[in-house]
């Protein structure tokens, strides 16, 4: 397998672009497009929040049929908590997108980031479509990762390549995320694409692995958005023989989208809202995985343990406070060893149970005083 610099455009046979269109006082790039020459399979997983915002509702039922050609992003504005007018625009975006490539509504989706509750400016992109859809280019992936960005100060993009049975096949992605960032998923978009020949249910599964030890194990603040999306098109023009069912293929496409999605997970950490410090956190010596990372998770988004490292204090009785107030019957003072490890502006915390044989790994970030800074001007 070989990562390299890349992106969404790096597989064979997509196109992206992305410029301002108005949508964000500042002229930053705000409206984003990524296409692909043939229909792909497509997969995606979205935000558990109760209170979903009008591109999400859309997608839900658009991935459905599995079948996606794409896909339309905007920033500046997340279209949540805008009423029947916000889920008509976003119905309208991939009504419009749909009309220049000739495919059905139902093979576009479509992508919001932003404030939440403001008015969609959806006359703004209505105009700007065409020539994004014209600007349309392979060498164009980074505008569009730019154009999703609201508050991350880099953008975020990767590329891997391996073989499939003596085929080469790619994967490129991008994402976007800085704050508010919880699993299930956060204030995060991911895109992904390949040119792997793969059936819709494995590509589903595949994703499902993939996000369960990247966006589902970070977190910077604790908060979770309304608007997180990852979505995964595969085009199968790298001409491998088509993956169908679980296997060496499987396994091999799998591992490539692990990395590129865990890339993507920990550049979202690393550009956490006034972050200065990385953290990988690891529980082993659990009963259970799930036991794991509730507990990673506690000491993850704990106040204390965060704010503690950032003025090089590693506090490793907080540690111990965040663990206990699990509640786990058989974890005390005798069962319980906890490791610290500083390199540079990463903290290695390590806490072994000692009850049982499952172990989980999350990441997180410090809390520092830029973030309340940012956070407290963000609207």
């Amino acid at each position: 397998m070989k990562l390299f610099k890349g992106g969404v455009t790096s597989p064979h046979g997509f196109k992206a672009n992305g410029f301002w269109a108005g949508i964000k006082k500042s002229g930053k790039p705000d409206l984003g497009l990524i296409s692909s020459d043939v229909m792909c399979t497509a997969a995606a997983v979205f935000t558990r929040n109760s209170v979903k915002a009008a591109p999400i509702l859309v997608c839900q039922k658009n991935i459905k049929g599995g079948r996606v050609q794409a896909l339309v992003a905007n920033s500046g504005n997340a279209n949540c908590f805008t009423g029947e007018y916000g889920l008509m625009y976003a119905k309208k975006m991939t009504e419009l997108v749909a009309g220049q490539f000739g495919i059905a509504p139902a093979n576009v989706l479509v992508m919001s980031t932003g404030i939440i509750g403001r008015p969609f400016p959806y006359e703004k992109i209505r105009e700007a479509l065409p020539s994004l859809f014209k600007g349309l280019s392979p060498k164009r992936g980074g505008s569009f990762a730019k154009a999703i960005m609201t508050t991350d100060t880099m953008d975020k993009q990767v590329a891997v390549s391996f073989d499939i049975a003596g085929k080469t096949v790619t994967l490129g992605a991008c994402a976007k995320g800085s704050g508010m960032i919880e699993p299930n998923m956060a204030t995060m978009l991911a895109c992904v694409t390949t040119d792997a020949a793969i059936s819709t249910p494995m590509l589903a599964a595949a994703l499902k692995e993939a996000v369960d030890v990247s966006f589902n194990a970070i977190t910077v603040d604790g908060c979770m958005s309304t608007n997180d999306m990852v979505s995964l098109m595969a085009n199968g023009m790298a001409g491998n023989r088509g993956i169908a069912a679980r296997g060496g293929d499987y396994a091999a496409f799998t591992e490539a989208l692990k990395t590129v999605c865990v890339k993507l997970a920990r550049d979202i950490v690393l550009d956490g809202e006034g972050a200065s410090r990385f953290f990988e956190i690891r529980v082993t010596g659990a009963l259970t995985a799930r036991q794991a990372r509730t507990a990673a998770m506690k000491v993850a988004n704990s106040n204390l343990v965060k704010t503690a490292d950032y003025t090089d204090n590693p506090n490793w009785g907080r540690v111990a406070a965040a663990i206990g107030a699990c509640g786990f019957s058989r974890v005390n003072e005798k069962t319980l060893r906890i490791e610290f490890s500083v390199k540079k502006n990463t903290v290695h915390i390590h806490a072994d149970l000692g009850i049982g044989p499952a172990s989980a790994t999350v990441y997180t970030c410090d809390l520092t005083h830029k973030y309340i800074d940012i956070n407290g001007n963000y609207n």
